[in-house]
């Protein structure tokens, strides 16, 4: 029982650190994750993942593994903000796969692409033919930039000649039956002007709803489980 609650400790002081950890080294570090920072997180989890089942390693020594390593990555990323050369070692640059429509195959292989793979992420780009890409870069995280052709491109308002408008961002209310707070008091509105949105729709309940986000200019958007 007391070796249970030791590991119950030792994984719980590991959650809290690698928590803070990702939060204080920001947020890039999961949503543009590079090779560098790949190699950084998987490395991080074995510190914490053996210290679990090692006898010998206790609570301190996983904490100090931890922060030194986090150390570390934070002075590599303060380093690399500085340092063109430096990150452009430890981040790479982006790959023009495709250049004026035609492959660079010296690319592919360099970044160990196949033409399969290439065609996978133009798909994921709602682009079903290369014949419709005027330039496609490999990104350093992954993800693939596709600059299509003039004859693919969507019309733009202005190719249209339409009056410009401004861009409105939708706002959700309400989430899997949770009433988001914050974004309506930061929107201007109060839960009673909510309620009474919800039951013009036929809603009663906050749990009868699985989504409703409001635009600026329209109506409530609700759906329901």
């Amino acid at each position: 029982m007391d070796e249970l609650i030791g590991i119950a400790l030792e994984l719980f002081i590991g959650f809290i650190c690698l928590f803070i950890l990702t939060k204080f080294l920001g947020r890039a570090t999961i949503t543009q994750l590079t090779t560098f920072d790949f190699i950084s997180a998987l490395v991080l989890g074995e510190l914490v993942g053996n210290a679990l089942y090692d006898s010998e390693v206790g609570v301190g020594k996983i904490l100090f593994s931890v922060i030194f390593w986090g150390a570390l990555i934070y002075v590599t990323e303060v380093i690399t903000q500085k340092n063109i050369r430096l990150r452009l070692f430890l981040e790479g640059r982006p790959s023009i796969i495709i250049r004026k429509g035609k492959i660079s195959y010296k690319e592919l292989g360099k970044n160990r692409l196949d033409i399969d793979q290439l065609l996978h992420m133009l798909r994921s780009k709602d682009i079903f033919s290369i014949r419709e890409v005027e330039y496609a870069i490999l990104e350093t995280d992954g993800s693939l930039s596709v600059l299509p052709k003039s004859d693919y491109a969507k019309p733009t308002r202005s190719d249209l000649q339409l009056p410009p408008s401004e861009p409105v961002l939708s706002i959700a209310f309400v989430s899997d039956g949770r009433l988001l707070l914050k974004n309506l008091i930061q929107s201007g509105f109060d839960e009673d002007w909510l309620k009474t949105q919800l039951k013009k729709q036929g809603f009663t309940d906050y749990k009868q709803v699985l989504y409703a986000e409001w635009q600026e200019g329209s109506t409530l958007f609700i759906e329901s489980y």
